[in-house]
């Protein structure tokens, strides 16, 4: 019986969370898991990612195989890495949150700056010269 790491997904149609299982080869994608290892939160905003990393060495040691997003998220987390004997990645990076009206504000200010005085970029052609151009164009197509 093979046996795979993978995601189980979870949550609404546009929010997604998933969690990490050891599952199966053959059962679907949502169906009953051997174990659940971690958590995976992309939606969030750093994405949350909880790996019990105990486990995983022991379920990568007898063998279990990751599917590639899994050994995405478990190379993020150093577990990949730790069962290769390779060195371990840098720390993630948390994000600081952006102060959102700040930056709203120097937006609007460059727009100010930059922004036209309200005259046209083309000049207006008035209606007698648009029925010169129609007249002409229709004697041509008259001619030929």
């Amino acid at each position: 019986m093979a046996v795979k790491i993978k995601l189980k997904r979870l949550g609404k149609i546009r929010s997604p969370h998933y969690r990490i299982v050891i599952a199966d080869s053959r059962t679907r994608r949502d169906g009953r898991a051997i174990e659940e290892i971690g958590l995976y939160h992309p939606v969030q905003n750093p994405s949350r990612i909880e790996v019990n990393s105990e486990r995983a060495q022991y379920w990568l040691s007898v063998g279990a195989q990751p599917t590639e997003p899994v050994l995405a998220i478990l190379k993020v987390t150093g577990d990949w890495q730790k069962f290769k004997g390779l060195p371990a990645p840098a720390p993630m990076l948390v994000a600081e949150p952006k102060d959102k009206r700040a930056a709203f504000d120097e937006f609007t200010k460059a727009l100010e700056a930059t922004e036209a005085k309200g005259e046209a970029i083309t000049p207006k052609a008035k209606k007698s010269e648009k029925k010169d151009e129609a007249a002409e164009a229709e004697s041509a197509s008259t001619e030929a």
